[in-house]
């Protein structure tokens, strides 16, 4: 059976299993890498192994790393530290820059935190700012959305960037510098497009579908002087950004360094302290560390607390896996040379085609099944069968930053992310979809011209997998 063949085939399922089937995203990304695998060549004893063998292989990757950023998530929730890094930002821009302080949370807390949960954190906050300026509440709450929307698909190690720096066989290190490069511009953006629809639409502050008024107009819980301090809140966000970036530069600057120099002498060092999965495990340790010290929990709430964050990390490891599986049969189908026969000659032309290629594959099946997640976790298994250092010229992270800003564009009914921000903000559905789905487009469409701006300039031609 011809390959592009057999990658519509599995593309069908997988969308036909969740949208039609409702049996979830891992069942219908293993049953299409099963699908593949019974397609593609070789020994009818090898078609099963093949597929476990590399589910196994990507959970083996992967599983460590969100598991930690869970509990890191969860940790920095249950002990205020979120919460004094949104009072900071607040206390530092002041009332009259109230949109930047919301924005700049929901930005960097998304980078450990998932998003429905940081806009939960964000909201009360929103509707208490109302309450003060009686103005600007659609600003408020698209600032927060956008600033955090565009974190969780670009910036490990939430799962859906985690994923594509896997699926596409690049280090996790890049994927933390492009991404946070790429989201700035993209946020700022987001940013203005609220300030503009704030002043063309007059939608109200209204009570919160389920009799949450108090949620509404309440402060946070904690006093000021009972959470804890600025810098350790920060911590387990920066320690991991900073140990991994730092590995990255120095293993990339150490290639052409002589011998003897500062460089290759602690590039060992930070090979070890910047691998992703311990530079996690101390992320995860310093922010359970700091729940345990300030809130004095006992052994049975941390239990419970790891558990509970064990529970949502665990359906995340094996949709991850899955696609993995999925794109590794879709290599050995063969998709990838027939789409490099599709673009003979290489060059820069054939690379900027694939991004694009990845940034509309990502949109469609946003649009088509709801969950920026899967979309990101699924074209990048698809992307990744296609490419070879001869087809994408650039460095591959630029494509999954394309495919993370196309995970973003479309999001409408079949999204629990649009559920999300209209419920808890008090919006109709046709308000949300005027601003809230177009605010998330003008973040996937900056995001995909910054992508193009910086692999022009700076291509980054390395080998993949380095």
């Amino acid at each position: 059976m011809h390959p592009l063949l057999i990658l519509l085939l599995g593309t069908v399922v997988v969308i036909f299993c969740i949208i039609k089937l409702r049996i979830g995203a891992f069942f219908g990304l293993m049953l299409a890498a099963l699908l593949v695998s019974f397609l593609a060549p070789r020994e009818m004893g090898d078609k099963i192994t093949r597929v476990i063998t590399a589910l196994g292989g990507t959970a083996g990757k992967i599983s460590l790393i969100i598991a930690c950023a869970a509990v890191i998530g969860k940790c920095m929730m249950d002990s205020g530290a979120a919460d004094r890094i949104v009072r900071a930002f607040l206390n530092a821009l002041g009332e009259k820059r109230s949109p930047i302080a919301l924005m700049s949370s929901g930005f960097v807390l998304s980078v450990p935190v998932f998003f429905d949960t940081v806009f939960y954190l964000l909201v009360p906050l929103a509707r208490s700012l109302h309450e003060k300026t009686r103005k600007n509440y659609l600003l408020y709450i698209l600032a927060i959305g956008g600033g955090a929307a565009i974190t969780h698909t670009l910036v490990p190690p939430t799962p859906g960037p985690l994923a594509m720096a896997e699926n596409l066989g690049f280090d996790v290190g890049i994927m933390i510098i492009v991404g946070i490069a790429v989201s700035m511009p993209c946020a700022i953006a987001a940013l203005l497009y609220a300030g503009w629809v704030q002043k063309r639409l007059d939608i109200p502050m209204r009570p919160i579908a389920g009799g949450s008024e108090e949620l509404a107009k309440s402060e946070p819980a904690m006093e000021e002087t009972a959470l804890p301090g600025l810098f350790p809140s920060l911590l387990p966000i920066i320690l991991p950004v900073l140990l991994i970036s730092t590995n990255t530069v120095v293993s990339t600057l150490s290639k052409s360094a002589t011998e003897g120099s500062f460089l290759l002498k602690i590039s060992p060092y930070t090979a070890l302290f910047g691998n992703s999965n311990l530079a996690l495990m101390l992320s995860a340790a310093f922010a359970l560390l700091l729940w345990v010290n300030h809130c004095r929990p006992s052994r049975e709430q941390v239990g419970q607390g790891i558990e509970s964050a064990m529970m949502s990390a665990g359906v995340i490891i094996l949709i991850t896996a899955a696609g993995g599986a999925f794109g590794a049969m879709l290599k050995t189908a063969g998709v990838g040379p027939v789409i490099q026969d599709m673009f003979t000659g290489g060059g820069s032309s054939s690379a900027y085609v694939l991004i694009f290629i990845g940034w509309v594959t990502a949109c469609l099946l946003k649009i088509s099944q709801g969950s920026s997640t899967v979309a990101m976790i699924t074209t990048s298994s698809i992307m990744a069968a296609m490419i070879t250092p001869e087809t994408l010229t650039m460095h591959p992270v630029y494509l999954a930053t394309a495919i993370g800003c196309g995970s973003l564009c479309g999001s409408w009914m079949n999204d629990s992310g649009f559920w999300i921000v209209a419920k808890m903000s008090g919006l109709t559905e046709v308000e949300a979809l005027k601003t809230w789905t177009i605010a998330l487009v003008i973040l996937s469409v900056t995001g995909l011209l910054i992508t193009l701006l910086l692999a022009t300039v700076l291509p980054m031609r390395i080998p993949f997998g380095d």
